[in-house]
C-alpha cells in the first residue's frame, strides 16, 4: 500500500510557515492560509522529476531529484532568490525554446508594488539560473496569483496568461487579468485588452482548453469575489476572445473559483471544468451542467492514478477514484529529446470519428496544485484514432496513424512509441561529442540485445543496425545535430550528439 515518507528520508523539508500580526491575519486577509504553488519537471535532463515550492512568508525552494526518492535542496546554488516576496503560483516552462525548463514565479501579498513583480529565471543548463526581469508580468501593481502558459494564438510558441487578484478584495488595476503574447523571438507584449481578456475581477487561476473542439484554446476564468461571476471566453481564432458566459450555464456555479483546471472527466470527448471541487460537465455544445462537489473542495492533484483511463484526484493523503463508464480513452506521455525531456509545452492533437481534440503539456496550472504531465483524451464510443500528432517545442512534429484506444503510450520525440511497461532514459554517455568519425559509447554491459537508430532533428531515421560494439561510425553523416536511440527489450536510451 502507501506509507508516509519523512523529510529525513526524502530531503524535502519545505514548510510554508505563516505568522499572523495585527496588520495581517485571517480577518484582514481571508485567504491567508490558502497556500502557494508547486511545479514539477526535469530541470537538469537526468530523467528524474525535480520540485519547486513557492512560499508566502518564506522563500521558495528548489529540490533536485537524486533518485531513490531522495531530493537535494539547491536553491542558493541555482541562483534563485525570492526572499522578502510573497510567492503565489509557479510554472516550469521552456520560455526561450532552448530545450531546458525555466522557472516563472508569481508574487503578490501585502508588500510594495516593486516587490510584487513576477520573476523569470532562465535555465543555463549547468545547474544555475539567470534572473531575467523582462516584459512578462513586469507590472508593479502586483496581484499576480496563477500563471498558465498556453499557445492561444496557434503560432507554435508559448504565451502567458496571469490571473490577478487584489489582496484586500478591492477591484482595481491590480485585479486586471493579463495576457502576454510571445512573438517567437523571446519578446512578450501585453495584449489582454485587445484580446478581450482584461477582466477587472478577483481571480486566482484560469482553466484553458478547447471546449468546442474547433482547434482554438478557450479560457474559463474563476472568480473569488463576493458575487462569484465566473467567465467563459471563447477563442475567435483571430487573437480575440468573446465572453459567452451567459449562454453556457456556468453561472449555476455560485461558489468561489480559486482552483480551476480542465480534464475530460467522463471521457465523452469534450473538456470539462473543475472548479474548487465542482465539475462543470461539458455537454458538447458550449453549455455545461453543474455537478456539485464531485471532487474534494480544492480539486486536489488530478490524473489517472490507476491507469484505467479515467481522471482521479489526490489531496490531503486521500485518493478519490473515478468510477468511469464505457467510453474509450487514450493517455500520452511525451518524452522530449531535442525538447525538454518532459515535453512541457508540446501540443498533442488527435483526430477520430468524434472530431479533432487538442491538449498541451503543462507544469503548473490552476493555483497551487500540480497534476500529471501527460495528456489524456476521452473518445466517447470511438474505437480508433485516425491520427495522433505531437508538435514539440523544438519544432519537430511527430505523427502516428491508426492508433488503438484504451491504452497508455509514451512517445519519444522522433516518433518512437513505447507501451505502458516500457521505459526511456537519457543517461547515455557519448564521446567525443561533437564527433567527426567515430561516436563511442560508455558502459554498455547492462545491454543484452541492443540495436541503435540515428535520427535527424526532423525525426527522420538515417541509420540503424544491431549494436555489436561500443562504437558507431558516423562519418557519413552531414555536419549537424542528431539523436541516437538504443533499444534493448523494453528499455530505450536516447541522447543528442553533434556531428562535426
Amino acid at each position: 500500500m502507501m506509507r508516509l515518507l519523512q523529510p529525513e528520508e526524502t530531503g524535502v523539508s519545505f514548510t510554508n510557515t505563516l505568522y499572523e500580526s495585527t496588520e495581517l491575519n485571517i480577518i484582514t486577509f481571508e485567504y491567508l492560509y490558502n497556500g502557494a504553488g508547486v511545479a514539477v519537471g526535469d530541470i537538469n535532463d537526468d530523467g528524474l522529476a525535480d520540485l519547486y515550492f513557492s512560499g508566502n512568508m518564506v522563500p521558495g525552494r528548489l529540490y533536485l531529484n537524486r533518485g531513490d526518492l531522495h531530493f537535494e535542496e539547491v536553491t542558493e546554488q541555482a541562483g534563485i532568490d525570492t526572499r522578502g516576496k510573497w510567492g503565489t503560483g509557479v510554472s516550469m516552462v521552456d520560455v526561450n525554446a532552448d530545450g531546458r525548463l525555466d522557472l516563472y514565479l508569481c508574487f503578490s501579498g501585502p508588500y510594495t508594488a516593486e516587490v510584487r513583480k513576477n520573476m523569470l529565471y532562465i535555465n543555463n543548463g549547468d545547474g544555475t539560473f539567470t534572473f531575467h526581469q523582462g516584459d512578462i508580468g513586469d507590472y508593479p501593481s502586483g496581484g499576480n496569483y496563477g500563471s498558465v502558459w498556453v499557445d492561444y494564438d496557434n503560432d507554435g510558441d508559448m504565451d502567458c496568461f496571469i490571473a490577478k487578484c487584489n489582496v484586500n478584495g478591492d477591484v482595481n488595476e491590480r485585479s486586471e487579468n493579463q495576457l502576454y503574447q510571445n512573438d517567437g523571438a523571446g519578446n512578450f507584449v501585453e495584449v489582454a485588452e485587445t484580446a478581450g481578456l482584461k477582466d477587472n475581477m478577483q481571480t486566482w487561476s484560469s482553466a484553458w482548453a478547447d471546449f468546442d473542439n474547433d482547434g482554438h484554446l478557450d479560457v474559463f476564468v474563476g472568480s473569488s469575489s463576493a458575487n462569484f461571476t465566473h467567465k467563459l471566453n471563447r477563442n475567435n481564432g483571430d487573437g480575440t476572445f468573446t465572453d459567452i458566459s451567459a449562454s453556457t450555464g456556468i453561472h449555476a456555479l455560485t461558489t468561489t473559483g480559486i482552483e480551476n483546471c480542465t480534464y475530460d472527466f467522463n471521457n465523452d470527448g469534450y473538456a470539462d471544468i473543475a472548479s474548487n471541487g465542482n465539475i462543470l460537465l461539458n455537454n458538447g455544445d458550449l453549455t455545461f451542467t453543474l455537478i456539485p462537489l464531485a471532487l474534494p473542495n480544492n480539486n486536489g492533484s488530478l490524473g489517472d492514478l490507476n491507469n484505467d483511463g479515467f481522471i482521479d484526484s489526490f489531496t490531503g493523503g486521500q485518493i478519490y477514484y473515478n468510477d468511469g463508464n464505457s467510453n474509450h480513452w487514450i493517455t500520452i506521455n511525451t518524452i522530449g529529446v531535442e525538447s525538454n525531456i518532459n515535453g512541457i509545452g508540446a501540443r498533442v492533437t488527435i483526430t477520430s470519428a468524434l472530431g479533432t481534440q487538442i491538449r498541451e503539456v503543462r507544469s503548473g496550472e490552476g493555483f497551487k496544485y500540480m497534476s500529471t504531465l501527460n495528456t489524456h483524451f476521452g473518445l466517447g464510443q470511438d474505437t480508433e484514432i485516425a491520427t495522433l500528432t505531437i508538435a514539440w517545442p523544438s519544432g519537430i512534429v511527430d505523427t502516428l496513424e491508426n492508433v488503438a484506444v484504451d491504452q497508455v503510450i509514451s512517445v519519444v520525440e522522433g516518433s518512437t512509441v513505447l507501451g505502458l511497461n516500457e521505459s526511456v532514459t537519457n543517461n547515455l554517455i557519448l564521446y567525443p561529442n561533437p564527433a567527426q568519425h567515430i561516436l563511442n559509447l560508455g558502459d554498455t554491459t547492462d545491454f543484452t540485445n541492443p540495436s541503435y537508430s540515428i535520427f535527424d532533428m526532423q525525426g527522420r531515421k538515417l541509420m540503424g543496425a544491431p549494436l555489436d560494439a561500443n562504437a558507431i561510425d558516423v562519418s557519413t553523416l552531414a555536419t549537424g545535430n542528431y539523436i541516437l536511440k538504443i533499444q534493448d527489450g523494453n528499455t530505450l536510451k536516447s541522447q543528442r550528439f553533434i556531428k562535426k
